[in-house]
């Protein structure tokens, strides 16, 4: 039934699942790839100590967008750090951003440059290709589920990749960040109206700065499930942490700035399930 739990979510007092999936009833998947916090039991001698904070995550997503399974959205999030693996990564580790620091499918280093692991403990390549199997495989096994089964009720998915970073990043970008960045893989990931509509919601709000397909045009998940001429559409919201809270630890949400910036997300969803109810 729309809204209960996925297969893969945990019971209460049970192991940690990779995800949790909530089944909505509207064309509309929010994937939170990097919302998970938790770093491995497993990993935590060999990682650095300021590695278990797990700094890198984007923080409360879920609390940011929790009118989304009110208004009949899928949400699938992860269990684990990215520190784990990312899953916004292409499955061979191809950088996402040649010529550019990246952090690839299993992170060496921290957003900020310095190295996640003690001296002699980063992974093997046969480690890499576990954590794959374990983490990265389920996640994506259940994103394209669950986009099969919106479209084959609806005719059409949108898959909406959620995402929030520090606002300066050197080691990663020159200068601050925009507020909000929408990418669509330069207009290849989801059909031209869904992206005018999106940059017109974003573009028409005074408060944020922004950019379409600018630093962030979408990762592995938007650029791999975008296929808007087979009925998916897929589009990247970045936005920095700045919007929503604190940027040091123990990085805490700010309510006083999440109840300005919630407007502004509901309206992009919103203006999604208007585009998708005008294609039946």
């Amino acid at each position: 039934m729309p809204g209960e739990p996925g297969p893969q979510e945990s019971a209460p007092g049970s192991t940690p699942a990779v995800f949790s999936l909530s089944a909505g009833r509207i064309p509309l998947l929010l994937s939170m790839p990097h919302a998970g916090t938790d770093v491995p039991a497993a990993l935590h001698a060999r990682l650095v100590e300021r590695a278990l904070g797990s700094e890198d995550s984007d923080w409360h997503l879920p609390d940011l967008y929790d009118f989304a399974v009110q208004m009949g959205a899928s949400l699938l999030v992860p269990h684990w750090s990215r520190y784990a693996v990312d899953l916004n990564r292409p499955p061979h580790d191809e950088p996402m951003y040649p010529g550019s620091n990246n952090t690839g499918l299993v992170p060496l280093h921290f957003f900020t440059g310095e190295p996640l692991y003690r001296p002699g403990a980063e992974p093997a390549p046969q480690e890499v290709e576990e954590r794959r199997r374990t983490w990265w495989q389920p996640y994506h096994d259940a994103l394209e589920a669950e986009l099969a089964r919106l479209q084959a009720l609806h005719g059409v998915a949108v898959l909406f990749d959620a995402h929030s970073i520090r606002s300066e990043l050197p080691w990663l970008f020159d200068g601050r960040l925009p507020d909000l960045n929408l990418g669509t893989a330069a207009g290849s990931s989801c059909d031209p109206s869904l992206r005018a509509a999106l940059a017109a919601v974003i573009e028409g709000q005074g408060r944020y700065t922004h950019a379409i397909d600018g630093r962030f045009r979408g990762g592995y998940i938007t650029r791999h499930y975008g296929r808007p001429a087979a009925g998916r559409h897929a589009v990247q919201l970045e936005m920095c942490w700045s919007c929503y809270m604190d940027e040091a630890p123990p990085y805490r949400i700010d309510e006083r700035r999440a109840v300005t910036l919630r407007p502004v997300l509901a309206e992009l969803l919103a203006t999604i399930a208007e585009w998708c109810a005008r294609r039946n």
